[in-house]
């Protein structure tokens, strides 16, 4: 039963910067006492799919060692939960606590179900003397009926941050191959929800499995920030590198924004918005595209 459908947040939260954000399973202790060293933006401690059934309450039991360890380096500590209520209810029991930014919530296909999420947050949140709302929502969308419901989910709550298509859930929820015939129009729609929500909209145009070969993620990294995505979600810490490079402002885009601004002041005392800067013209869109290029690189 939602209760509050909107819960009060004591302020406003910034939109993370996430290139990267790389899946750890919440089971492998290996894996968990590495994750900091990878250079991720964020780690997913995944007690999903990557966990056996029989070994996913051992995985929550040792949650709160495992947010403490991931976030050593000042990542971003992300929980994915299940998606079932019995195994959701002890998820979220474990994973709401201090020291985990957002939640990954996996097979979102409506806004009344982030509601639900949210009202559940809040009353652990209260319980243990949390920060309300601190915690965020990072939606999947991983099924066709969720496409129909994009603008509702992405802008169902102030918790909401992110959203990202499911590749591989999602083509095989329509009977196909993750292809990028098949998954181009719903990563698409993904990002313009994302977008006008102003939320993170992470993803590339392609099957998050295919890791080994570097040059086509790199590729589909690079492709993914033309198009206006601002991260990925990583399987392996191979893929780390190269979408924290492919996510971020080359030397030439610095550039060309630093001209763009420099002819903008200069333009601006001659009380002009629109001015020509070699032989292109140069109007307010295109001034806010190169200061958001300047701001992407401030904070690296």
């Amino acid at each position: 039963m939602i209760k509050d459908t909107v819960p009060a947040v004591e302020s406003p939260m910034s939109v993370p910067r996430w290139r990267s954000l790389l899946f750890v399973p919440a089971h492998v202790p290996r894996f968990v006492e590495t994750a900091h060293e990878r250079g991720a933006d964020g780690v997913i401690l995944d007690l999903e799919d990557s966990v056996p059934q029989d070994q996913k309450a051992e995985s929550r039991r040792q949650l709160s060692a495992s947010v403490a360890k991931v976030g050593r380096m000042g990542a971003s500590v992300l929980v994915r939960v299940n998606r079932g209520l019995r195994a959701l209810a002890a998820d979220l029991d474990a994973a709401v606590m201090a020291g985990v930014d957002a939640l990954v919530l996996p097979k979102t296909d409506s806004a009344e179900w982030i509601l639900e999420m949210a009202n559940a947050v809040s009353e652990l949140e209260r319980e243990r003397n949390l920060s309300l709302g601190r915690i965020r929502f990072l939606a999947l969308i991983e099924t066709p009926g969720a496409l129909q419901r994009l603008a509702a989910i992405a802008s169902a709550h102030p918790r909401m941050v992110a959203m990202a298509l499911g590749p591989e859930d999602f083509s095989a929820a329509v009977g196909g191959a993750p292809e990028f015939d098949l998954l181009l129009t719903p990563n698409l729609s993904v990002l313009f929800a994302a977008r006008a929500a102003g939320l993170l909209p992470l993803g590339f145009i392609g099957s998050i499995g295919e890791f080994s070969d570097t040059h086509k993620v790199r590729e589909a990294a690079v492709h993914a920030r033309r198009l206006g995505f601002s991260g990925a979600l990583a399987i392996h810490p191979a893929q780390v590198a190269i979408f924290n490079e492919a996510f971020s402002p080359n030397a030439q885009e610095l550039a060309w924004a630093r001209r763009v601004v420099a002819a903008e002041n200069n333009a601006a005392t001659r009380g002009l918005s629109a001015f020509s800067l070699n032989g292109k013209m140069v109007d307010p869109p295109v001034v806010r595209r190169a200061h958001e290029i300047l701001a992407l690189a401030s904070n690296y």
